[in-house]
């Protein structure tokens, strides 16, 4: 019996020794998941905080492009803007310049049926002294027959 209770007390005073170390123990494993579970939280607001930051520069991205899509649409549609304007420009100075090709050629037309009339003109009046001029000289060639028989006449 003795051994029994010398049994019983080694029992007791080793599970008074071993309590503390397993309560220690069970003390570490929970500081031990404790930690675990906070560096969890810790790495899962992390993992939050890059997806949230990396999703802001995601529709930073996509708003810069959408941005440079505009600006290009907007240079785009200026450019035919210009475009447009330069055609109608084109368009306006080629009307010009064919009304004044026409515009001078009726000036030459009439300029050249004014030369043509005054030709006529100047022929006619030519034609018109000419004949006078022929008359005269008709005229003087019978006054000089008509002299030369009546002084053929008298002379004889």
């Amino acid at each position: 019996m003795k051994n029994f209770i010398f049994s019983a007390l080694a029992l007791t005073a080793a599970t008074f020794t071993f309590v503390p170390t397993a309560n220690a123990a069970e003390a570490v494993e929970d500081i031990q998941a404790t930690r675990l579970e906070f560096l969890e939280n810790q790495t899962k607001a992390v993992e939050d905080i890059q997806a949230t930051r990396l999703e802001f520069l995601s529709n930073q991205t996509k708003a810069v492009e959408d941005i440079q899509v505009t600006r290009l649409d907007f240079l785009e549609n200026q450019t035919k803007a210009v475009e447009d304007i330069q055609a109608t420009r084109l368009d306006f100075l080629e009307n010009q310049t064919k009304a004044v090709t026409n515009v001078q050629q009726t000036r030459l037309d009439f300029l050249e049926n004014q030369t043509k009339a005054v030709s006529d003109i100047q022929a006619s009046r030519l034609e018109f002294l000419n004949r006078q001029n022929k008359a005269v000289d008709n005229i003087q060639a019978t006054r000089l027959d008509a002299l030369n028989t009546s002084n053929k006449s008298t002379a004889n």
